[in-house]
């Protein structure tokens, strides 16, 4: 029966150590976000040709690569193997975090669609508000009486293939871009006085693409292993005792 005891310890010591594996797991570096438009939609940025308007449907949201005062955002299809639009965002703040993703659009005359906003990640105190070309960001600036940021250089608006990579040369275009705001006169502003930037280490995130699941340095199958290896030693060390003492 004690030889019977120390082998279930040792058995049940072994599956201990199974479970206590680590597993660690990447924080969501790229703020994947599922969305849902209801209706046609205007955006901003480097799109496919004939995807400057998005229609009602379901598309996922990614960071695609993230800077101290700028982030490229990427628009996808629903099942991710067509990227639609890269689009230029600065990070801006508010004031209350919300436990769902928000959209704002910015209204626009009936029967044309919306102008994509801006986009913020479930439980951030900040989002992604979207730069678009000079010429439709004074348009959207009067219709809306607000601010709108642009940039004044003249990058490519379609693409034929999609972008994949953060060194694509449109994404470097992108990343190296001025970027200004216009307000409802027409008058050209400082971002600074559209864009309430987040805390300094609000922005402290990985920069570059990590799995959701960290490799293992090790297979933990040898440990284990060797705690059985172990366990089982001592229980016929404990018999062996016990022989010599009856």
């Amino acid at each position: 029966m004690k030889l019977l005891s120390v082998v279930t310890a040792a058995i049940s010591l072994t599956l201990l150590a199974g479970a206590l594996t680590p597993h660690a797991e990447a924080a969501p570096w790229n703020r994947k976000t599922k969305v849902t438009f209801s209706g046609p939609v205007e955006i901003p940025g480097v799109h496919l040709p004939g995807w400057g308007v998005l229609p009602a449907g379901t598309y996922v949201f990614k960071i695609l690569d993230s800077q101290s005062d700028r982030h490229i955002v990427q628009i996808f299809s629903e099942d991710e193997k067509t990227v639609y639009a890269t689009i230029l965002a600065i990070p801006n703040f508010r004031l209350r975090a919300t436990d769902k993703t928000v959209i704002t659009f910015s209204e626009r005359p009936a029967g044309q669609p919306e102008a994509l906003h801006a986009w913020f990640y479930p439980g951030r105190q900040w989002g992604e508000e979207f730069v678009y070309p000079k010429a439709k960001a004074i348009a959207l600036a009067k219709l809306t009486n607000r601010p709108v940021l642009f940039t004044p250089v003249e990058l490519p608006v379609e693409v034929a293939e999609p972008v994949r990579s953060a060194q694509a040369p449109v994404v470097i275009e992108l990343k190296r871009a001025p970027i200004m705001a216009v307000n409802p006169a027409g008058e050209e502003v400082q971002v600074a006085q559209v864009v309430t930037p987040p805390p300094a280490e609000e922005l402290q995130e990985t920069p570059e693409p990590v799995p959701a699941t960290l490799p293992a340095t090790a297979s933990p199958l040898p440990f284990i292993g060797l705690l059985g290896l172990l366990s089982l030693g001592a229980g016929f060390a404990a018999r062996a005792a016990q022989r010599r003492l009856s």
